[in-house]
């Protein structure tokens, strides 16, 4: 299993149909009965979801909808604080609803016109060439949970408020979806575990935790720092590197914690070129020549 998959909480169907979402022992909801049930049921109805057809509908309780008045409000103030330019303006276009949490249908349908991406939901984690395979038709897939009510502006596995306020806001920028797109189309090309692995790391200090230097300042477009209450301030105190693909792509690192070390780019334009650019050229062989290559140490 790869690193970033390790942050879902795994999910199982037992031989009578039961779901079982497997929370770890520092879940916030572990010791909620409550919780656990909801998460279960949430979850049997993405399993039970089938391709083309709409996403099943969830009927938040009030509770749930409480914590995302919350988280939206906070991330919105520190995305117009902290975030890019494009972000910011993909965000606005958007207009995601702060005082309910939209079904997925509704996201497609506000993300479909500026980007052609539509939402699919998932029970938890989707095996990673699905998940990356399935952005060249421009699908994304998305839990439906939402963390516990307990720690609203925390979560130990991503959730809808990091599928929807991280991802579809990201996703609302033309330039950002077609470098998703081209993610997609790598993975038709490629058939090792090596490369899928070069890939997702790639694809995780850009499109989830990049920065991009705008009018002398550091602000975020990475979907994991937009959608982090905590992280989307620390991040200015990261050890900052330009660009660099090799030394995204074989990287070590702890995503159970704040990144230390970012990737941060000049422009817009200069993740198009060199993330997007390497995404629409990836073979097999591309964490091969990599290892001939020695990062740059900065």
């Amino acid at each position: 299993m790869f690193t970033e998959a390790q942050l879902y909480s795994p999910v199982t169907k037992g031989a009578g149909g039961d779901v079982t979402v497997h929370l770890s022992d520092a879940h916030p909801g572990v010791h909620d009965p409550a919780y656990r049930e909801r998460r279960n049921a949430i979850a049997a109805l993405a399993l039970g979801h089938r391709p083309g057809t709409a996403a099943p509908a969830i009927e938040y309780t009030e509770q749930e909808q409480g914590v995302w008045r919350i988280v939206a409000a906070e991330l919105a103030r520190k995305r117009e604080r902290y975030a890019c330019a494009e972000v910011n303006a993909a965000a606005a276009r958007l207009d995601l609803p702060a005082d309910h949490i939209p079904q997925l249908s509704e996201v497609s349908a506000k993300l479909f016109p500026l980007s052609g991406f539509g939402y699919a939901p998932a029970a938890g984690l989707v095996p990673l060439r699905e998940f990356f395979g399935s952005f060249a038709g421009r699908i994304f897939h998305s839990t439906q949970y939402i963390r516990h009510h307990s720690a609203p502006l925390y979560t130990p596995e991503p959730d809808a408020v990091h599928e929807i306020l991280g991802h579809a806001n990201q996703l609302a920028s033309p330039r950002f979806a077609a470098i998703y797109e081209s993610a997609g189309a790598a993975v038709a090309r490629i058939g090792t575990d090596r490369a899928l692995k070069f890939l997702a790391d790639v694809f995780w200090f850009s499109m989830e935790f990049g920065v991009v230097r705008e009018n002398g300042e550091i602000r975020c477009y990475g979907a994991g720092l937009l959608s982090s209450y905590g992280e989307i301030e620390e991040f200015r105190h990261a050890e900052l590197r330009p660009l660099d693909i090799t030394a995204m792509g074989t990287a070590v690192y702890d995503i159970t914690r704040y990144q230390p070390i970012l990737y941060c780019a000049e422009s817009i334009g200069e993740i198009e070129d060199t993330v997007g650019g390497f995404f629409a050229e990836m073979d097999d062989e591309s964490p091969l020549r990599a290892a001939y290559r020695i990062p740059e140490r900065r």
